[in-house]
C-alpha cells in the first residue's frame, strides 16, 4: 500500500524548465524539496499530495487538513494498540 502524504507549497524552484520544477514543501513542520513535474498547476500556497520526493495532485485545503485529521487518528489508534488493554 501506498500513502501520499499532504503538504504545503512554501517555495517554487526551477520555475524556468516544466517538467524540471522542483518545491520546498511544508509538511506538518518539515520542510522537504519535491518534484512538481506531475502537477505543471502547482503555484506556492497550494496544498499537494506527495509521494516519494513527487507532487502527485493538488488538493484544497480542507482536504488536506482531512488528511492531517485522519493521519492524527491513525496515530492514536496505534499508541492506544501497543498500550494495550
Amino acid at each position: 500500500m501506498c500513502l501520499a502524504v499532504p503538504g504545503q507549497i512554501v517555495s517554487i524552484l526551477d520555475e524556468e524548465e516544466a517538467s524540471l520544477r522542483r518545491a520546498s514543501v511544508d509538511f506538518g513542520g518539515v520542510r522537504k524539496e519535491i518534484s512538481l513535474a506531475f502537477t505543471p498547476e502547482a503555484r506556492v500556497g497550494d496544498y499537494v499530495l506527495a509521494h516519494v520526493g513527487f507532487a502527485l495532485s493538488v488538493v484544497d485545503e480542507a482536504e488536506a487538513r482531512k488528511i492531517f485529521e485522519t493521519l492524527e487518528e491513525m496515530e492514536e489508534l496505534a499508541a492506544r494498540e501497543e498500550a494495550g488493554p
